[in-house]
């Protein structure tokens, strides 16, 4: 009897050791199977359902990732002049990969991602990406600001199994923009400058700055202004004629970290003629929110608020 009761439990041991790694790798295949097609700027594109290392190029995706709760998940992102508002990313523990407009290619072939979201300024090599992992796109379109980003969202929240909270996200920004937007003086107009360097660029509706005019409802103080990556480049004399009664500032240099250049493009004689300087409307936005950042949940967020400021 005891040696049939040691013969079983030899068999019994010998079937374990087998079965374990079929066990594994049944594991494994229902892992690998788990994914899901979303839409992107880049296409529709499959990818893995709840990613594990995640490597992000796009700070308004950061900063989405980071509301939906989904931030401890980025192993590689590029650190050089991260935004105050996502400073927590900026630590060891996440690989730096360079500059918003340069990567490391092969550092990010060394991480081994399970997913890759790339941004407008690296679209040009999304291929080589999508030679290492499932690659995606999630660019704002700012002809369509509101819209986009909640479509944006939506299909982020899909491959993380947040979309309760997405929805929830969205729904107060969308509350947020119907209060502000009550508020706005319609028979005021709007100037958005992009200054650089003591020198200025305007932005009109639909353009990187558009939704202070298309989602938050302020006039365009020149409506014919072309939608263009750098804006339209603009003289002291262009913002005294126009005379907006609503001057908002981005400050580039500042951004990049360079020397603060806001002010020389403001403070002159000219611009000093702006019904917006005269009534002290003039706004210095976060450069870091509105020209690193945008597109994300807590970015938008705050240009809704700060823009929401000027208006008692």
């Amino acid at each position: 009897m005891k040696k049939m009761l040691m013969i079983m439990a030899t068999l019994m041991l010998v079937l374990l050791v087998a079965c374990s790694p079929k066990e594994d790798a049944k594991k494994d295949d229902v892992n690998k199977a788990a994914a899901v097609t979303i839409k992107t700027t880049n296409g529709d594109v499959k990818v893995p359902k709840n990613p594990e290392k995640v490597i992000v190029l796009d700070y308004g995706v950061l900063d989405t990732m980071d509301a939906l709760g989904v931030g401890d998940t980025v192993v590689g992102m590029p650190r050089e002049g991260v935004p105050s508002y996502l400073k927590k990313y900026d630590t060891d523990k996440v690989a730096n990969l360079g500059g918003l407009k340069e990567i490391d290619i092969e550092k990010v072939n060394e991480l081994k991602p399970d997913l890759i979201i790339s941004s407008g300024r690296l679209a040009e090599m999304n291929d080589k990406l999508g030679a290492i992992a499932p690659t995606i796109q999630l660019s704002v379109d700012t002809t369509d600001y509101l819209n986009s980003l909640t479509q944006n969202t939506t299909e982020l929240a899909k491959v993380f199994s947040k979309e309760t909270a997405a929805e929830t996200e969205l729904g107060a920004i969308n509350e947020k923009v119907k209060t502000f937007k009550a508020k706005v003086p319609t028979d005021k107009t709007a100037l958005i400058i992009l200054a650089n360097e003591g020198k200025a660029s305007a932005y009109g509706s639909q353009s990187r700055f558009g939704l202070i005019h298309d989602v938050l409802g302020f006039t365009p103080a020149d409506k014919e202004l072309k939608v263009a990556t750098h804006g339209q480049s603009v003289s002291f004399e262009y913002i005294s004629e126009k005379n907006p009664d609503y001057l908002f500032v981005v400050d580039r240099s500042a951004a990049i970290g360079g020397e603060a250049s806001g002010k020389k493009v403001v403070e002159n004689e000219l611009v000093e003629t702006t019904n917006a300087y005269k009534n002290k409307h003039v706004v210095y936005l976060n450069p870091e929110v509105w020209y690193l950042g945008g597109g994300g949940l807590e970015s938008v967020n705050e240009m809704i608020d700060e823009v929401g400021a000027v208006i008692k």
